[in-house]
């Protein structure tokens, strides 16, 4: 069987997202199970640069992973003609720059998100990518995971009827660093850094909301700064200076509501450590991470309000667990190897940097809706 060589070109791996998700279990995996196989059966085959600004910290997770190559010159990496695919998992307030660069280059790019700190930038590195005919795509891994893959096939079977509500509710508590140690990077938490979870996480919510729930349409957001002191990496205060909560409310396209709340300082008490629900005529459905469980109309219990009785209601019990039908896989996984296919097959792929840019449109519209204390319209975004 014939192969194919895919130089990679991996900046920004040395964190801990981007060695797990993306070299460790995308890439690595891949590379394991032999290759990517394309429609005339070649397989293509991986093979990753690391590229990273710290020697010793870049050099040793590449010894630990067996991948040979690695280097802090990102400029050097760009300009080697063999390496035809530029990723990038780092800092967001460089991911602009850095993929103008690797488009200049004439490198295919593939890219964390946020792809950008501001629309503008989004929207400029869409049109560079067009303009140079290269082919583009965003992490949009969510859409990948088990549960959502669930609820997705529920509503193409029209499990819900008409739908009228959905909701997500992300969040857990993140230690602020005086009692116990931190478990997200402090930058997170400060706003000349580029932290903050509307920007982190609005991202990810514009491209479930739209491809599961159904387009936006409007909305109206209230981020808040609930913990303003917090400990760094080496145990030292901090003023965190930016937006660890949000609370928002979306209008649908077809006139359903989402309601979606994420917070870094929440206890957790439900199914999983973000829940994704829709309520619809004929059925609901609520999925976790991996399992999703539905309620049909027709078993729907009948709830009585009776504040007089101290008798508990087990409100679970009337639900079903859908089953899994084929072993879950990887969501980064599924999609890198969706874009591979996109790159040598042409195989559709539905997550370019335009979709990373509507991203982008939804953290600025929320801000917008608070600085003003009003409901925005979400205007399409054209290519």
């Amino acid at each position: 069987m014939a192969e194919k060589r895919l130089g990679i070109i991996m900046n920004g791996v040395t964190g801990r997202m981007g060695t797990n998700q993306h070299l460790v279990r995308s890439v690595l995996e891949i590379n394991k199970e032999g290759g990517v196989v394309l429609k005339d059966g070649t397989r293509v085959v991986l093979d990753p640069i690391l590229v990273g600004r710290n020697a010793d910290k870049v050099s040793r997770l590449a010894k630990a992973h067996g991948v040979e190559r690695w280097t802090t010159d990102l400029d050097a990496a760009l300009a080697d003609k063999k390496d035809e695919l530029f990723f990038d998992a780092a800092s967001t307030q460089l991911r602009a720059a850095l993929v103008k660069k690797a488009i200049t280059a004439g490198k295919h790019v593939y890219v964390e998100k946020p792809t950008a700190d501001t629309l503008e930038d989004a929207q400029e590195i869409y049109h560079l990518a067009k303009k140079a005919g290269i082919k583009h795509g965003v992490v949009q891994d969510k859409l990948y995971l088990p549960g959502l893959l669930k609820l997705k096939m529920l509503r193409q079977a029209g499990f819900f009827g008409r739908i009228l509500s959905c909701r997500i509710d992300f969040g857990y508590w993140v230690f602020e660093g005086d009692l116990q140690p931190i478990q997200r990077p402090s930058w997170n938490y400060r706003k000349a850094e580029g932290g903050g979870i509307v920007l982190d996480m609005m991202p990810h919510w514009r491209y479930v909301v739209d491809n599961v729930f159904g387009p936006m349409t409007g909305m109206f957001c209230m981020p808040v700064n609930h913990i303003q002191k917090r400990w760094d990496e080496q145990g030292n205060p901090y003023e965190a200076d930016c937006d660890d909560a949000a609370y928002a409310i979306l209008q649908l396209e077809g006139g359903a509501v989402a309601q979606i709340n994420f917070d870094w300082n929440v206890r957790v008490r439900r199914d999983d450590l973000v829940t994704f629900k829709i309520d619809g005529t004929h059925g609901s459905a609520v999925a976790g991470l991996a399992d999703c469980w539905t309620q049909e109309r027709v078993n729907t219990p009948r709830p009585v309000w009776n504040p007089d009785t101290s008798v508990p209601t087990d409100y679970f019990k009337d639900w079903q667990k859908m089953p899994t039908v084929l072993p879950p896989q990887n969501a980064f996984k599924i999609e890198w190897e969706m874009f591979i296919r996109h790159l040598y097959d042409g195989a559709p792929f539905p997550h370019g940097l335009l979709e990373g840019a509507k991203g982008l449109q939804t953290v600025e519209l929320a801000f917008k809706s608070w600085e003003e204390k009003r409901w925005v319209e979400v205007p399409k975004l054209e290519g």
